[in-house]
């Protein structure tokens, strides 16, 4: 049973990595001119990561469950003990899955700082400039006493 739970962490790994990768694409997206062009496939393709690591997670789950251990890190840290080849790929997991939780952290600042620029940019487009700057509704721009 401890084989079968060995592979779904490797899958698991597999599939954090993925979305580590994933992530750095849609960071290089969000700093581009246009992002609109890449952003949909990159955000279908997290979906479906985010997916497929919610199913290895409760297959895990089950997995350790079946160990009679408990679910969760609890039972992944009492699973690894004297099983090196486990212990191994649990330590990448956890390390795959810090860089993925810092990557994902790194995109939501790019996206706040985007959208804070995107809401200066809107601000200073619907500013009213002062009336004499502008021409009337007659063509003719209003001299300096309205004239």
């Amino acid at each position: 049973m401890k084989d079968a739970l060995l592979a779904t962490v490797i899958d698991e790994t597999a599939a954090v990595q993925a979305f580590e990768s994933l992530l750095a694409h849609e960071g290089k997206a969000l700093t581009a001119a246009s992002p609109l062009d890449t952003l949909p496939s990159i955000i279908e393709r997290k979906t479906a990561l985010t997916e497929q690591l919610a199913a290895l997670e409760r297959q895990r789950d089950e997995q350790l469950g079946a160990l009679g251990l408990p679910k969760g890190f609890v039972g992944m840290e009492q699973a690894v003990t004297g099983n090196e080849a486990l212990s191994a790929h649990w330590q990448e997991l956890l390390a795959a899955a810090g860089r993925a939780r810092r990557g994902n952290n790194d995109i939501g600042v790019l996206i706040r700082s985007r959208m804070e620029y995107n809401r200066h940019a809107l601000a200073a487009l619907t500013l009213a400039p002062p009336k004499s700057a502008f021409y009337g509704p007659d063509g003719r721009v209003p001299g300096i006493y309205g004239v």
